[in-house]
């Protein structure tokens, strides 16, 4: 599988590891800046999590791993006892940032598992740490890329796809889920335009995914999350892509809005793709099981910084939903495509890879 694209995209690595400093793009201030965050400690990088500076599950997970990199990096510990005590309270920090996305916890997991079995004293595990945090940031962009190949067999010349919310570089290391199909199919000579979702409230679609194409040169169309259903209804759209936070047995995860693009979808007949990396899969749950993350009021109250609704109105805001996996076509993934996905053919993907 080539994943050498000839046409060079959009690259900016939202995490990497600067010499015990973690730098992430303030996704805040996008699209009217880029401004790069350094992070010294654990700390740092859970509020850069949890404020969204770093947002997308595979670019959220890449970051835990790191915020435990700079944990161990730091360091004063004299036995590797002593370390591993430190890492599970940088651990705890971290898990407390956002809840749904399990890439986090699949990052944090990892981490710690190297830290009990790599060989060595205190500074061989340091080592260890630092080095597989670096490597996963790698693994992600490569994954991307693979996704985009095995994607790009379902996106035709002269396709119009729909994506909702950020799921390009920006959501990962680089490259992106469910843009990833996109830029792949384009460099492979194909055309291919968008539809992006605005995606109230924090609009990612309009600050971010518009950015990204645009910088692409990718042909891109904004519309508000409530015009999906006329869109499709015109005839404008011929596939949907989104990227997910979990994927479970029974259904999808991902940003508030997509269940209700999957159900226009399915009225209109157009295929329902999600693009997510096998980190992402946790095989192990039910949707009942996954706490949905509840975020501040302020976030559809205002519109950078200025109250839009009346004082004393009561206001629910989710940051995700759940898809049922009945109303998804595939799931593309870095191992491959399933199609028609069900509990039966996730469980058999994750037992094939696992």
């Amino acid at each position: 599988m080539n994943l050498h694209m000839s046409r060079r995209f959009f690259n900016l690595r939202t995490v990497k590891w600067c010499g015990g400093v973690v730098s992430m793009v303030d996704q805040t201030k996008l699209p009217g800046r880029i401004v790069y965050v350094k992070c010294r400690t654990v700390r740092e990088v859970a509020r850069a999590i949890k404020s969204m500076v770093v947002r997308g599950a595979p670019a959220i997970g890449v970051a835990a791993a790191m915020g435990l990199a700079l944990a161990a990096y730091r360091s004063r510990a004299k036995s590797r006892e002593a370390l591993l005590d430190e890492l599970e309270s940088a651990s705890s920090i971290l898990k407390s940032t956002r809840p749904t996305a399990v890439n986090l916890f699949w990052a944090i997991s990892e981490i710690m598992e190297v830290a009990r079995v790599s060989p060595g004293g205190v500074e061989e595990v340091k080592e260890a740490i630092v080095k597989r945090s670096i490597q996963m940031a790698e693994e992600d962009v490569k994954a991307n890329m693979r996704i985009g190949e095995y994607g790009s067999t379902l996106i035709s010349d002269g396709d119009t796809v729909l994506t909702h919310c950020n799921a390009g570089a920006l959501a990962t290391v680089g490259y992106g889920t469910a843009l990833a199909p996109i830029r792949t199919s384009i460099s492979q000579g194909k055309s291919v335009k968008v539809y992006a979702t605005e995606t109230r409230p924090r609009l990612q679609g309009a600050r971010l995914t518009a950015f990204e194409l645009l910088t692409d040169k990718i042909p891109v169309t904004l519309i508000t999350d409530g015009m999906v259903g006329y869109a499709m209804s015109r005839g404008l759209i011929r596939k949907v892509i989104v990227g997910a936070d979990r994927i479970v047995l029974d259904g999808v995860f991902n940003k508030i809005g997509t269940y209700t693009i999957a159900v226009a979808a399915k009225y209109h007949n157009i295929p329902f793709y999600v693009a997510a990396p096998t980190s992402t899969f946790d095989p192990s749950r039910t949707s009942e099981s996954v706490k949905i993350e509840e975020r501040d009021p302020k976030e559809v109250t205002h519109i950078l910084n200025v109250r839009i609704v009346p004082k004393g109105v009561e206001v629910l805001n989710p940051a995700f939903d759940l898809t049922p996996i009945n109303l998804v076509d595939a799931i593309i993934t870095d191992r491959g495509i399933i199609h028609r996905p069900d509990q039966k053919s996730i469980s058999k993907f994750m037992e094939g890879i696992g």
